[in-house]
């Protein structure tokens, strides 16, 4: 039963046709020439199928929510982030979303669009410091806790993995990264874990991948904790003799993190064995959501929500709503507690691209 209990300050005034509880304020806000509200997106980059998948969500959802939009690439380059929000302000924008790759370097814009009273919602990453109207992004800690789990179940607890780290400067890499070597220290203290600094890039993750297979060819998992290494690491397994499926006893366990179409289908092919689904449709549709729900004047408490999630208050003043990312696997099993859904279930947004 999903449970709608985010309170707000009219919590009297609920009713069925939110699309999550919230309260209202005023109803009036400027539009575009089409009469619809204006909102601004930046994406953070379009050299990933994860990314590129939240950009066909993007115009989608925003003419489901009757929004107008306008939209920049920053390409994973926090001073065209800046320079992009400047355009935004300039074309009168009434709310943007961003996903800054650098969380900490984003703080002087956001203290900028607060001035201004633009509301600001981040997705998939969470500022360090600065003010925004709601984060929207997943669980990243349950990332690295659940990839640790389904590789510690599968090598038996002890040997030698593979953590293909993305960036530190961002969030997500370090949330992914620490709750990952917490966990395996915790739980498999006989599991010898190497981690790779890679800054999501995909040839530098190959090289490092080389590098540690070479000198340690008994490495038996790779965590991998984003799409972006994906064909780097399955083109270096093959090489090395190794991209066999799981019944071969050369197989290297791997773990990915997105839930990309490709992650799906080399899942089902025995290339991989696991990936976190991370939503990049519900990424792009609550991001829109909660812009509008700020020119609105709506308030948000943490709480549970109607779409299987739940708002937590991370700092004073800061919200973010942790949306659903399941475990993807072969069989759909349970690994260290961890349940999972089948790599063909048609749940998983991976599944359902046009």
């Amino acid at each position: 039963m999903r449970l709608r209990t985010v309170l707000c300050s009219t919590a009297s005034a609920l009713t069925a046709l939110a699309l999550l509880s919230a309260c209202s304020g005023g109803s009036g806000s400027a539009a575009s020439s089409d009469g619809k509200p204006l909102v601004g997106v930046d994406y953070p980059r379009s050299d990933t199928d994860f990314w590129n998948s939240y950009i066909k969500y993007t115009p989608e959802y925003a003419k489901e929510l009757g929004l107008s939009l306008k939209t920049t690439n920053s390409q994973n380059d926090v001073a065209k982030l800046t320079a992009n929000a400047q355009t935004f302000i300039s074309q009168g924008v009434k709310g943007i979303a961003m996903a800054p790759q650098d969380t900490a370097a984003i703080a002087p814009t956001l203290a900028q669009l607060e001035a201004k009273k633009i509301p600001v919602v981040t997705v998939d990453t969470r500022p360090d410091a600065g003010k925004v109207y709601m984060v929207v992004r997943a669980d990243n800690r349950a990332y690295g806790e659940k990839a640790c789990q389904y590789l510690g179940t599968k090598l038996g607890g002890k040997g030698k993995v593979v953590m293909l780290q993305g960036g530190l400067d961002s969030i997500n890499g370090r949330d992914r990264t620490e709750a990952f070597n917490e966990c395996m220290k915790k739980n498999y203290p006989a599991i010898k874990v190497f981690g790779e600094a890679t800054n999501w890039d995909g040839a530098v993750a190959a090289q490092k991948l080389q590098t540690d297979l070479t000198a340690n060819p008994d490495i038996k998992g790779i965590y991998m904790q984003s799409s972006f290494a994906l064909a780097g690491t399955l083109q270096v397994l093959k090489q090395k003799g190794l991209l066999v499926g799981p019944e071969d006893k050369k197989h290297v366990f791997v773990v990915s993190n997105d839930g990309i179409p490709e992650e799906l289908k080399d899942i089902a092919g025995g290339q991989i064995d696991a990936t976190v689904s991370q939503p990049a449709d519900l990424y792009a549709k609550y991001a829109l959501y909660y812009l509008k729900a700020a020119i609105d004047g709506k308030t948000f408490k943490p709480g549970k929500t109607d779409h299987d999630s739940t708002i937590i208050q991370v700092r004073d003043g800061l919200l973010e709503d942790q949306l659903s990312a399941p475990l993807v696997t072969a069989d759909g099993g349970t690994y260290g507690g961890v349940p999972s859904v089948k790599s063909d279930d048609k749940s998983l947004w991976g599944n359902n691209l046009g």
